[in-house]
């Protein structure tokens, strides 16, 4: 079988074994999510619900976000989260950039939440390995979900599996972004490319990284450990107790 089918197999697995009716991924109009979403609808046709959720978005992502829809007949709902977002921070004081574009993906994940809960969905997250191993996702926004199909492929291997899958190559080739700010880049974030991630991963996998430059390596491995809180659960204090006597 091919990686889709057995990534498809394992979806419907999750879904079944939760007792869930299918599930709900939300369309951003960028690759991760359409490799995600074209899953999904491979592994439970008609069970799939596309959330197409702009928060002062360009308008060319839920355009994207459509065009994946249709080619993978996925049912979709959209919901203009602007309004809700600007009237929260109208309520909020002064903050660094980072943290006030945080906010918005919180705000799909609990509109995400509910329109997965009111047909007892599972809510599909679309975050790959390179962006899990360095911490590059909100958490509890897109960090948060149910499961994770693409999360153990390097982003070139869901470029590639977006190629067999028939991704439409206008969603392929548009520069990565997370929509967090006007002109943001994923890459300029992260302030290195996928490439360059990729074969840092590849390498530190192998147990040898000197064939990657050490300024690469030296940062992957500290925005990984910066980032360690952010993939598993919070930590949990438990107290001493005294054993119990008769």
């Amino acid at each position: 079988m091919s990686l889709a089918d057995d990534i498809a197999m394992w979806m419907t697995s999750i879904v079944h074994d939760a007792g869930a009716n299918g599930v709900l991924i939300g369309l951003s109009g960028g690759i991760d999510s359409a490799v995600a979403g074209a899953l999904a609808a491979r592994a439970m046709p008609g069970h799939v619900l596309g959330a197409i959720l702009p928060c002062e978005s360009d308008p060319t992502d839920a355009e994207h976000a459509r065009l994946l829809a249709t080619t993978f007949d996925i049912e979709t709902v959209e919901v203009d989260l602007t309004a809700t977002y600007t009237a929260l921070m109208a309520s909020l004081p002064e903050a660094p950039q980072l943290a006030i574009a945080n906010v918005k993906p919180r705000l799909r994940m609990t509109a995400m939440y509910f329109l997965a809960a009111s047909r007892g969905y599972l809510v599909c997250g679309a975050s790959n390995r390179s962006e899990r191993s360095i911490g590059y996702f909100t958490k509890f926004g897109d960090g948060g979900a149910d499961l994770f199909p693409i999360g153990g492929l390097l982003k070139f291997e869901v470029r590639q599996l977006a190629r067999k899958l028939g991704v439409p190559q206008r969603i392929i080739d548009k520069p990565p972004s997370a929509g967090l700010w006007p002109g943001q880049t994923d890459e300029a974030e992260m302030k290195m490319s996928y490439g360059q991630l990729d074969a840092a991963l590849r390498a530190m996998d192998s147990k040898d990284p000197s064939a990657i430059p050490a300024p690469i390596i030296s940062r992957v491995r500290q925005l990984m450990s910066a980032s360690a809180h952010k993939r598993g659960t919070p930590p949990v204090f438990l107290p001493r107790r005294e054993p119990r006597t008769r």
